[in-house]
């Protein structure tokens, strides 16, 4: 028999299966185990899909699964959205226990699920690996208690800190283990942003390559920093993966935009702040920042990065006009420099992936 610890390790893997597939809602994970033997298992597959408890219940089949004990990653829902509360889905079938990962933030929910369970009767034991519960849905956290988007600052570059040669070549920084893992990135990401001189440069079309072909395409963000956007470019060809934004200070026209964000000016451009806000209000849980330095810099001086994924490749190109990953001003003061906490190095095929989390 295993430790309820490890069960509901099983729960949260089945849950990271709904990366990117089930956003705007959580990842969420269920096991149901009777007489100490797994029954059922599921996941939140896709956004208005059946939940996690449906689908775990569901691969139950006609057993009886009174006096069951079910493992849930987040707390069960006690309100209608698309489908129907999952709290009254476990009160149907009457389980004798249920261990739950973590509390659901949004106050609809918050500590209710738990409380209906308890009510009838039933044993709830609450933060049974909440750590790694919190962690999986970080992005969606993020966005449920704040309003705004969880925000990732990517950047791939050489050894020596540069992301392309002083002539502007970059093809490629990183090699093709890397390149894979920022497909699986923009997998798990809502939308992803860049600025314009990033695609007058590298015209990019901001996709998900998957290598079975799938994955989901975020919505892409351009931040408009002049005259450099141009119908041309591939993020507005046609037909589109996913819907393209453009975020300008001035009331322009952009035809060949899906929408245009008229944003308030700030450092070096868009307000970054307010941009945030405006994604947060249209749904957006999550941003991936892509690029180039201006962009990235204009986003750590508005302090809206939470977390920070920098791939560094075992390549030196040097050259005081090579580009590096943050331009800007930057800041005069050692002291003064944003700290990355929570420090992470990871091999990635022949590069090293950095990852860790904007300390505030």
């Amino acid at each position: 028999m295993f430790s309820d610890s490890e069960y509901m390790e099983h729960a949260l893997a089945l849950a990271e299966r709904g990366r990117g597939w089930c956003s705007p809602n959580p990842m969420v994970g269920c096991v149901i185990v009777r007489e100490g033997v797994m029954v059922g298992a599921g996941w939140h597959e896709r956004a208005g899909g059946p939940h996690a408890e449906a689908q775990a219940y569901a691969a139950c089949g006609d057993r009886d699964m009174t006096g069951a004990t079910v493992y849930v990653t987040l707390e069960p829902c006690n309100h209608h959205g698309r489908t129907g509360p999952c709290a009254d889905l476990l009160l149907a079938h009457k389980p004798a226990r249920v261990v739950i990962g973590m509390a659901d933030p949004n106050p609809d929910v918050c500590g209710g699920g738990a409380a209906m369970l308890r009510e009838a009767g039933i044993r709830v034991d609450m933060g049974v690996c909440e750590e790694q519960a919190r962690a999986l849905n970080e992005m969606w956290l993020a966005h449920a208690t704040t309003g705004k988007p969880f925000v990732t600052a990517k950047c791939a570059m050489t050894l020596d800190g540069k992301i392309a040669t002083r002539a502007g070549h970059s093809r490629w920084v990183t090699g093709d283990a890397a390149r894979a893992h920022v497909h699986r990135l923009r997998h798990g990401h809502d939308a992803i942003l860049v600025g314009s001189r990033t695609v007058m440069l590298d015209n990019p079309r901001l996709t998900t390559r998957l290598p079975d072909g799938a994955g989901r395409h975020p919505v892409r963000v351009i931040l408009d920093a002049g005259d450099y956007l141009s119908e041309t470019a591939a993020v507005f060809s046609v037909p589109r993966e996913a819907p393209t934004w453009v975020a300008a200070t001035e009331d322009r026209a952009y035809p060949f935009a899906d929408e245009t964000l008229v944003l308030p000016a700030g450092a070096g451009g868009v307000d970054m702040n307010a941009l945030v806000d405006a994604l947060g209000a249209r749904g957006v849980t999550s941003l991936l920042i892509e690029g180039g330095g201006a962009t990235l810099a204009s986003a750590f001086q508005a302090e809206v990065v939470h977390k920070v994924c920098f791939f560094v490749a075992p390549k030196i190109v040097g050259g005081r006009e090579a580009i590096t990953p943050v331009e800007g001003e930057g800041v005069e003061l050692m002291a003064d420099a944003l700290r990355v906490g929570a420090l992470k190095a990871t091999s990635v095929g022949e590069d090293i992936l950095l990852s860790g989390y904007v300390e505030t």
